[in-house]
């Protein structure tokens, strides 16, 4: 039995237009012509970046964001008439009709500076078989160093608690002066909370990258307010760490780590309403932090040092901090990690080992308030590990230094 929604009075004149459909296209053209929508042209333009992120001694990764879809590319080269290009790839297939770009750059000298620049071209119309493209655009010609593997010497900066408030994150770098920097350490809770991309953009990217990011990369852990929102979920897609969420790295006499410490609150806490799972992620990592202890690297370190927003110790017994002291201080201690630089508390200090409790140092940033705000120098030499800590107007409020 069959069944037909058209009315029998118009099955005659149904059968006859499809019958005339049919033959338009069979010579080439198409019935549904006229139903496109014409090509909008809309002006592209670099909502965010560049922004660098991981680099290291062979290659580097290029972040930024278009406006509109487009094909992306770097052009790169020792000098400033540049002369290469490199594209990001996946599977065969070049990243296109995207706006949040990444392009890894790779087979560089290590030790060594780079000029580069980014462009990217508009995708105006994407069909199977046909790509129409519109506006070219493409920032200034900047610098950046390739890691030196060599290196007898690490120097880093440290942020914590920013707390959408984008201009503390030049005002507080300025209190570097002309000190010599490797790289910035964004120690989580820069947001209160994730809620779309353009906080992500005038919040963050915007600020970083006026102030340093197109010369220096940052890295950048979560803290407690980053697992929080309805735009929690997407944040990783705009950063790129040597390795994940948590992660390792190496910088002259340093072996580095960085923890998610996740939420503080337990997991069935009213407010999460049943979907997270940070004390299973945490005990993920704690096996991991292990591994990387006993890694070669880590044993052959002249300093071991930890980064994480929330403490093990001097942070209330709130159950994000005693799951950390749980899982991680015992670890720490067992294998000697020399450093813990940490937030989350808003209240800073100098921490040093004590015994009985925790035989490593613990530095703790301050925020997000004026007055409150900390900047974290960090300079590991073979001779010793100097910490600083600057508050908002200058003033030294803290120093540890290992030999």
């Amino acid at each position: 039995m069959s069944t037909s929604n058209t009315p029998p009075g118009n099955r005659r004149e149904f059968l006859g237009t499809l019958t005339k459909l049919t033959a338009l296209s069979t010579i080439g053209f198409s019935p549904f012509a006229g139903l496109a929508a014409p090509l909008k042209k809309q002006t592209n333009s670099l909502s965010a970046g560049p922004y660098l992120q991981a680099v290291g001694p062979t290659s580097m990764s290029i972040r930024w964001i278009t406006a509109a879809p487009s094909y992306s590319w770097v052009e790169f080269g020792e000098t400033a008439e540049l002369g290469q290009k490199a594209h990001a790839v996946t599977d065969g297939l070049v990243d296109a009709y995207n706006r949040v770009q990444e392009v890894l750059v790779e087979e560089l000298i290590p030790g060594k500076t780079y000029f580069y620049r980014i462009v990217s071209k508009e995708i105006m119309d994407f069909q199977p078989y046909k790509l129409v493209y519109g506006e070219t655009i493409q920032s200034e010609v900047y610098t950046l160093a390739t890691v030196n593997p060599m290196a007898t010497e690490l120097n880093w900066l440290v942020l914590n608690d920013i707390h959408d408030r984008p201009d503390s994150f030049n005002e507080l770098v300025q209190l570097n002066g002309a000190d010599p920097y490797d790289f910035v350490f964004l120690n989580g809770d820069m947001f209160d909370h994730q809620t779309d991309e353009q906080q992500i953009i005038d919040h963050l990217l915007t600020p970083c990258t006026n102030t340093f990011a197109t010369k220096k990369p940052f890295l950048f852990v979560r803290g407690n307010h980053e697992t929080r929102g309805k735009y929690a979920r997407q944040l990783k897609d705009y950063f790129t760490n040597p390795g994940g969420q948590f992660f390792s790295f190496e910088g002259g006499p340093v072996f580095a780590i960085a923890l998610d410490t996740g939420e503080d609150k337990p997991d069935n806490a009213e407010v999460y309403a049943g979907i997270v799972d940070f004390d299973q992620y945490r005990r993920r990592q704690a096996v991991w932090l292990e591994k990387q202890l006993q890694s070669k690297a880590a044993r052959k370190a002249k300093y071991r040092v930890v980064m994480m927003h929330i403490p093990t110790f001097y942070s209330g017994d709130w159950h994000g901090t005693m799951h950390c002291r749980e899982l991680f201080s015992p670890l720490f201690d067992k294998y000697k990690v020399d450093l813990v630089i940490s937030g989350h508390t808003h209240k800073y200090g100098v921490h040093p080992p004590v015994e009985g409790q925790h035989n490593y140092p613990i530095i703790i940033g301050g925020g997000p308030k004026e007055g409150k705000r900390t900047l974290i120098k960090v300079k590991a030499t073979q001779k010793e590990l100097n910490v600083w800590m600057l508050n908002d107007d200058g003033t030294e409020v803290g120093r540890y230094i290992i030999s």
